[in-house]
């Protein structure tokens, strides 16, 4: 038995999400019914990392068991098979014991807003038409810098352990016609990209301070962030792994 790790990027849109879902399309359903057809046997995925309902995705992985040998697995072919918002890009050969999921070391996101009409950025970041103070948009982002516990911007009904999460990298920059909110952390909780999003922009319209933003993450209570930024503009940047882990491609 071989196990692989198979990178895929796709365009969240159109899907309920990342994982398995009764009567809804999702991500791993799509890649999984498009290997069985390739590969003419059932093949159960395990997913890196779960993103929400239209969310998109630039490089997340899932991992599989098999015993066919990779020359036996054609990512021609599965893209062939795939639906053209999503893509296979890279098929590894792993150790058994790697894990997708609990090996990789950080996760990083991007959310994308823009403020003139544009058809072209479209269902690919927010439209937010309105004055923002991106002095103080930058200085919320550092402000989340400070702390672990991000209770405050996780959704209810979220089976974790533990809301403590260690962020890397938390900024505002601009690419292009976009600013877009640049974060990097080690693991991160349902929601909690777009509640930092929607907070930080509240800050930015100046209608909370530095220190109510503060008092918002210290509360520990999701009903205080605001949670109605759009899945549309998020990405999944990338998912990291330590050096070496990843096998052949």
């Amino acid at each position: 038995m071989y196990r692989y790790f198979l990178e895929v990027a796709y365009n969240g849109t159109a899907y309920s999400g990342f994982q398995v879902q009764d009567n809804a399309p999702t991500i791993q359903a799509e890649v999984e019914k498009a290997l069985a057809i390739l590969l003419k046997q059932k093949v159960e995925l395990t997913g890196s990392s779960r993103t929400d309902a239209g969310v998109h995705a630039l490089q997340n992985f899932f991992h599989f068991d098999i015993s066919l040998p990779k020359e036996a697995i054609s990512l021609y072919n599965l893209n062939a098979i795939l639906p053209q918002d999503i893509v296979a890009l890279n098929l590894y050969k792993m150790d058994g014991e790697a894990h997708c999921r609990f090996h990789a070391t950080a996760r990083a996101y991007k959310y994308y807003i823009y403020q003139t009409k544009n058809p072209f950025l479209n269902n690919r970041a927010w439209f937010y038409p309105y004055h923002l103070n991106m002095e103080l948009l930058k200085k919320a982002a550092q402000v989340l810098m400070e702390y672990s516990d991000f209770t405050t911007f996780s959704k209810r009904n979220t089976q974790v352990k533990t809301y403590i999460c260690k962020l890397f990298i938390s900024q505002w920059e601009q690419e292009k016609d976009c600013w877009v909110y640049h974060v990097k952390g080690n693991r991160f909780l349902r929601g909690m990209v777009r509640g930092m999003v929607g907070t930080m922009l509240n800050v930015g319209r100046e209608k909370i301070t530095l220190d109510e933003f503060r008092a918002i993450i210290e509360a520990k209570d999701c009903t205080k962030a605001n949670f109605t930024t759009p899945a549309h503009g998020l990405f999944l940047q990338s998912v990291e792994y330590p050096a070496g882990l990843l096998g052949e491609k």
